[in-house]
Formats: C-alpha cells, sequence, structure tokens
C-alpha cells in the first residue's frame, strides 16, 4: 500500500472475505490487525489515512462491490491528488533526465 501510494496511486481499496468466512482462514484477520498501524504510518508521512480503505466484500455481494468502489472512488476525487505523487515523477526525473 505505502508502495502503491508513493508510486502516485491516488487511494488504495483493499477488499477481502468477511471474517469468519473465507477460505484464507487468518489473512482477513492479518490484515484487519495492521490496518491500524499502516494509518498511523500515512499520518507520520502527511497522507491522509482516507487514502487507505479496508471493506469485507464477498464475491456474492455485486451491488455492495459497485457502491463500495464508486464511495471510494467519490472519496477519493474529494481529497484530491496524493501529496507523495510528486515523487514519481522526481524519481523519474533524476533517473532519466
Amino acid at each position: 500500500m505505502i508502495k502503491a501510494l508513493s508510486a502516485g496511486a491516488d487511494g488504495v481499496l483493499i477488499l477481502g472475505c468477511h471474517p469468519g468466512d473465507c477460505h484464507y482462514t487468518e489473512g482477513n484477520y492479518k490484515t484487519l490487525r495492521r490496518i491500524p498501524l499502516l494509518k498511523r504510518m500515512l499520518r507520520q508521512l502527511g497522507i491522509e489515512e482516507e487514502r487507505v480503505r479496508l471493506e469485507w466484500v464477498s464475491a456474492s455481494e455485486g451491488a455492495k462491490f459497485a457502491e463500495v468502489t464508486n464511495n471510494f472512488t467519490q472519496s477519493i476525487k474529494k481529497l484530491g491528488p496524493n501529496s507523495l505523487s510528486y515523487l514519481k515523477y522526481s524519481s523519474r526525473e533524476a533517473k532519466y533526465g
């Protein structure tokens, strides 16, 4: 997620199975525990924590998937460009001149 944001992504949407309802028995629980740490790191880097969102959406919830992605897209548009997006261009310029 940090790599995506530092590469210029304006937001990262993480979707996973509902806890307790997934054949990956522990992955979503690990993710749930890691998100607060990630958001703390984002704040320290000066990135709005709203740029990363975790949602539980099962494969059978097409309408919810559409709603979550549309809402996330709208919230990212309101935030505007990611403040780290300049790194993408400045590193390219430094590398290729």
